[in-house]
């Protein structure tokens, strides 16, 4: 257990999870319940559901692609920053919405489409848990790091990320684009493990409001106040860092013109990396992460106008996507895409708070919401030659999955760490095997130390909700409330929009799903929290 990894440290939403373990404790390596298919093989890893047949099928597949190309594959993922489930033509947008996405669609018909698949409800959750493999609450990375935050430790310090692991096993890895997982020195990308990092600490909206007098008169008409923002040490700069060497601001932010060319240079650097990591022989781990289409967005000139909806954010999925389609071209070029594993998602459900800065999502709730519209997100494996086109699964999909399933990828499982909780499965054999099956049971879903809700199958069991109280302002006017006499289950299948629980009138699984729930729980018990002060 790790120094800062104490019950002094705990919230008291921790304390109140250890106090539940007592009176409905949990075995370390038994079932929580007979809906239970899991199989926990490890007191410090999640439970998953075993596929002996596929997991063979897929290790045979490795080994015959290690033999053909000389070498473990790359891993490269594609984020996008704030896209809703229903933003690309594959998942029901695209030009039905008035932005069309022929490159994201086609890497869909091209590869695996996960319509289950989940990311945390914000993003520097979502970012800092996919490079450990940790829910947030575990890492105390549990909200966004925002201007004027002061941090009580570093984070990082006692993590061990991806591009760390993967590095020792011999990959090169890069970040391209937005980090927002902290940028004091020690938890920048180019400090926690990536050897290369091209791009932004912060999200858009926080680059620009130093310079949007029309959005944030009150701070860019306001020298007292401006002043007070650059004291916050902020980062406003294009940055180019490496790990062991220098870091450098290549431009600085001074206009909403330099932010609406941003990704624009973004790829740039990517396409030119992607020809370098190639040539160089060695497996690279690539992360690009787009600026957009978090809020405030801002139309580069190439694109203005160019989505039949003519509004910025509409103009803004229309480059991610036309970049997505360079970027997956630069790596055909290159000569490694059927080598090469690519996966396509975003970091959380739209920001309907900046609407209409903001994009679609069929569900109930969006950006900083635990019900489905916040943490449901387009999920795209696509593996030429590898992962059979056409396919499409409901079964589910964690975000923290990426971090097994890559280390699985470049035979570097045996680094998984044993001495803290790692909440990711090995999704391998489900991603590449014909007719795969996932080997998640659950997601559980919190909200900075909140523990919300958990789907299982097609249920879904709230322990607390929280309410949005004026329209579509699910981050600035929000409460958050407990269920009361009952936990609120609904059944996705029929209600996807989560309006009705069916609860015990219509479910027999409430008590054994609250079984599952108290197995989740009791894991705090053996691996604490960290709490490194980032508070609400």
């Amino acid at each position: 257990m790790h120094p800062q990894q104490t019950t002094s440290a705990l919230t008291a939403c921790a304390l109140a999870l250890l106090v539940a373990t007592q009176l409905f404790p949990s075995t370390a390596h038994a079932q929580s319940s007979v809906l239970s298919k899991a199989t926990r093989t490890s007191p410090s890893s999640e439970p998953a559901v075993l596929q002996p047949a596929q997991e063979a099928a897929a290790t045979a597949e490795l080994a015959a692609l290690a033999t053909k190309f000389g070498k473990k594959p790359n891993i490269v993922w594609l984020l996008v920053d704030d896209m809703g489930f229903g933003d690309p033509g594959c998942y029901g947008g695209g030009i039905a919405v008035g932005a069309a996405t022929p490159n994201m669609d086609r890497l869909a018909r091209a590869g695996l489409r996960l319509t289950s698949c989940y990311s945390q409800p914000t993003c520097t959750p979502t970012r800092s848990a996919i490079l450990t493999g940790r829910l947030p609450v575990r890492t105390g990375l549990t909200r966004p790091i925002l201007a004027g935050d002061k941090l009580a430790v570093n984070p990082w310090a006692d993590e061990l990320s991806l591009p760390t692991l993967l590095g020792k096993a011999g990959y090169a890895t890069v970040l391209s684009g937005k980090w927002h997982v902290g940028e004091a020195v020690g938890m920048r990308p180019q400090d926690i493990g990536f050897d290369e990092f091209y791009g932004f600490y912060p999200a858009q909206k926080e680059l620009t409001q130093h310079v949007d007098k029309r959005r944030y008169p009150d701070l860019v008409l306001n020298p007292e106040r401006l002043a007070m923002l650059d004291r916050t040490g902020g980062s406003e700069a294009l940055v180019h860092g490496f790990k062991g060497g220098a870091t450098t601001d290549i431009m600085e932010i001074d206009s909403t013109d330099d932010m609406a060319e941003a990704d624009g240079m973004l790829k740039e650097f990517t396409v030119k990396k992607i020809a370098e990591l190639a040539k160089a022989g060695k497996p690279f781990f690539l992360e690009h992460a787009f600026m957009k289409v978090h809020a405030d967005n801002f139309a580069s000139k190439a694109f203005e106008g160019k989505s039949a909806s003519k509004y910025p954010y509409k103009d803004a999925v229309v480059e991610v996507d036309a970049y997505i389609g360079e970027i997956v071209a630069a790596i055909e070029k290159a000569g490694v895409l059927d080598n090469t594993f690519i996966f396509l998602t975003s970091d959380n459900g739209p920001q309907r708070d900046s609407w209409p800065d903001t994009g679609y999502t069929p569900f109930r709730g969006a950006k900083g919401s635990a019900w489905e519209g916040g943490v449901r997100v387009p999920g795209i494996a696509y593996w030429r030659g590898v992962i059979t086109a056409g396919r499409e699964s409901d079964e589910l999909f964690d975000l923290m999955d990426l971090f097994n399933t890559s280390l699985a990828l470049a035979g570097a499982t045996a680094s998984i760490p044993t001495d803290r909780y790692i909440d990711g499965i090995d999704q391998t054999s489900f991603l590449i095997a014909d007719e795969g099956h996932s080997r998640r049971e659950k997601v559980y879903i919190w909200n900075v130390a909140d523990f919300i809700a958990m789907r299982m199958y097609e249920y879904k069991l709230y322990m607390k909700i929280i309410t949005t109280d004026a329209q579509w302002l699910d981050i600035d006017a929000t409460t958050e409330h407990d269920t009361g006499l009952s936990p609120w289950l609904f059944n996705l299948y029929i209600d996807p929009k989560e309006e009705y629980p069916v609860g015990h009138r219509m479910n027999a699984w409430l008590a054994s799903m609250g079984a599952e729930v108290n197995g989740h729980r009791a894991t705090f018990k053996q691996y604490p929290p960290k709490n490194i002060g980032l508070g609400n």
